[in-house]
């Protein structure tokens, strides 16, 4: 390695060409790292007392050997960014100044020629930098001044405007910018092919600049050390398509977490969200993994990606699965996903049928809305999911999981029809996180048609004024202030409308009654309310009960017979015929007493609650085994 201090604007005119290797990610400053190094320019440029302004380093390596009449581009380690950034400002400067030179070395024909273009080169020689894929064609536009290709790269013309805009802003006062540019300073950093290891030196330098993503150093650490001829066909054959199939934002923003699903599904352990690179490179390394070789590896990720892209992403095809999934992304039951890419597998795979399949999403739905509805705390999800696979039997795949799902215990449990119902009649559902979700599922339950309720607003019948007009006062009774605060963001008192300004705070009867009011609606959740003399607790507790009926039928609980589901019952042989007066000395006296009021009051909170009789072996029994 060889490491010298340069003036970045001399570095970029002695050196030939930089080429982006495929294994980097893609360009992703954004603004706030563009704004702060306009930012630097400008206040190093405007004083005279400052020398220079260091960025950072740019670390590279020769593609090939170079010679005196032949210099070979050199691969970009570490640097993309700056160099890109730079380029990107050097371009917008250059249109800006038309033919003027406000500081000398600075004229639009010197910054083309000394810093963007090899002017005597053809081809891609002809740039002095190319990036990879979407982001080439896109910088190539904007150095050649040509048309952007037909999905240009969001950030790189992105940031040119923005760069674009900034120098307009300077009114022709332009020379502060060039001044900061000529100060900007580099260290310039060769690696030598044949002592140095490109992979080692990535990872210990991605301290500066725009922190790598976990799915970055995955990418870097697969093909970085293959032969470039390799490295060349499973990026494009295997990882390109993936960074296709995500779209230039939803890679960034989704990728790092299908890794860390794939990784769960693999390994059968949720890495740190932080630790997701390492616990990669631990897969990658296993001795099954590493048999398989690298190919095998990318291949797999590849298909599971497509997997998580039709589920997370919208991406897919088949209209049934479609909506489903659509219905997860709006409960945000991410924590599924590795459970999910399992059965998503064995579908594209033959070995589950898709109406299964699709079952199964749904019962992974009505799984994860019923707890909500139920209050239940999440935090047992991810590792519930996370080792959902193991306990099923794929000869009777949906059966293995209904059959896993109601032997869930505790709170790990698939909530009963008369919890669910219970709870949704009386819980808060108006400031419910995803209510605009389970009024969909209700009001488009069993329809084709499907009513699109983004058009809509939710209605309180009953009105949420505290000062209720009197007419609302005489039909709920003396007893309004209670009726209103317990049951006004509750199933019974909600609905869907186009008319909410319409209906403000009137009577029930006027909103009933008016043009285009509940009798003319032709929602399903308004059914029935055109028939309703009187809105008092009565009508909203009858219409709570209606729409309960309807959602046991929206997220069902799984139905097995009590035969069936005998065949999945764990076997616990040691705790058989036990009960508490197996043990006389356990508990005697006053403790019998104490321990016989707290189980009457605990088994009182909930009918789910279950008393199960665990096996304790004193300390002293087991020193002596």
């Amino acid at each position: 390695m060889k490491a010298t201090e340069a003036k970045l604007l001399d570095f970029l005119k002695k050196s030939p060409q930089f080429v982006i290797p495929i294994y980097q990610r893609t360009y992703s400053w954004n603004e706030k790292e563009c704004r702060q190094l306009w930012h630097d320019i400008l206040r190093t440029g405007g004083n005279d007392t400052i020398s220079s302004h260091f960025v950072g380093s740019i670390v590279y390596i020769e593609k090939g050997l170079s010679n005196l009449t032949s210099h070979e581009p050199m691969l970009v380690i570490d640097g993309q960014q700056r160099l890109t950034t730079v380029t990107l400002l050097i371009a917008a400067l250059a249109k800006a100044l038309s033919e003027t030179e406000p500081v000398d070395g600075f004229s639009p024909r010197k910054l083309r020629n000394y810093y963007l273009l090899n002017p005597e080169e053809d081809g891609d020689r002809r740039y002095k930098l190319l990036l990879s894929q979407t982001d080439k064609a896109s910088l190539v536009a904007i150095v050649s001044d040509s048309d952007q290709p037909k999905e240009p790269s969001l950030r790189v013309t992105g940031n040119f405007a923005l760069f674009e805009m900034w120098i307009a802003g300077c009114k022709g006062e332009l020379a502060a910018v060039c001044k900061g540019l000529a100060k900007l300073v580099v260290v310039d950093i060769a690696l030598n092919r044949d002592q140095d290891n490109p992979q080692l030196i990535f990872e210990s330098m991605n301290s500066t600049g725009r922190e790598l993503s976990q799915a970055d150093l995955i990418r870097n650490f697969i093909l970085m050390v293959l032969k470039p001829q390799l490295q060349t066909q499973i990026y494009e054959q295997f990882w390109r398509p993936m960074e296709v199939d995500f779209g230039q934002e939803a890679y960034s923003v989704y990728f790092d977490s299908f890794m860390r699903h794939y990784l769960t599904v693999k390994t059968g352990e949720i890495p740190n969200v932080r630790d997701v690179y390492e616990a990669f490179k631990a897969y990658a390394r296993s001795p099954v993994t590493a048999q398989a070789g690298v190919q095998a590896l990318v291949k797999d990720i590849r298909s599971f990606a497509r997997y998580f892209c039709a589920m997370g992403l919208g991406a897919e095809t088949d209209a049934d699965l479609k909506l489903a999934f659509h219905d997860l992304r709006e409960l945000k039951v991410d924590v599924a996903y590795p459970f999910l890419l399992d059965l998503y597998h064995d579908y594209a795979t033959g070995l589950l049928a898709k109406q299964d399949f699709l079952a199964a999403v749904r019962l992974i739905e009505a799984y994860v809305f019923r707890r909500a509805i139920c209050a239940i705390p999440t935090n047992s999800l991810n590792k519930t999911f996370a080792t959902f696979i193991k306990s099923l039997k794929k000869d009777r795949y949906l059966e293995s999981i209904q059959a896993h799902l109601l032997g869930l215990p505790s709170y790990r449990r698939f909530p009963s029809d008369d919890e669910f119902q219970r709870d949704l009649q009386t819980r808060d559902l108006y400031n419910f996180p995803r209510r605009s979700y389970w009024l969909r599922r209700l009001e488009n339950h069993g329809h084709k048609e499907c009513v699109a309720v983004d058009e809509y607003t939710i209605e309180h019948i009953l009105p949420q004024n505290e000062n209720l007009s009197s007419a609302w006062k005489t039909a709920l009774g003396p007893d309004w202030q209670r009726i209103q605060q317990t049951w006004l963001h509750t199933l019974g008192n909600l609905t869907l409308t186009g008319y909410n300004s319409e209906y403000s705070d009137r009577s029930f009867t006027e909103k009933r009654d008016m043009e285009g009011g509940f009798k003319e609606s032709p929602l399903r959740l308004n059914a029935e309310l055109g028939q309703v003399e009187q809105w008092n607790e009565t009508a909203i507790q009858k219409r709570a009960k209606r729409l309960a009926g309807i959602a046991m039928e929206v997220w069902k609980t799984p139905s097995l017979s009590a035969e069936t589901l005998v065949k999945y019952d764990p076997k616990v042989t040691t705790a058989a015929g036990y009960a508490i007066n197996d043990h006389p000395n356990l508990l005697v006296g006053s403790m019998r007493e104490l321990f016989e009021a707290f189980r009457k009051e605990v088994m009182a909170l909930d009918p789910c609650v279950t008393v199960v009789l665990l096996i304790v072996i004193p300390i002293f029994l087991v020193n002596q085994l």
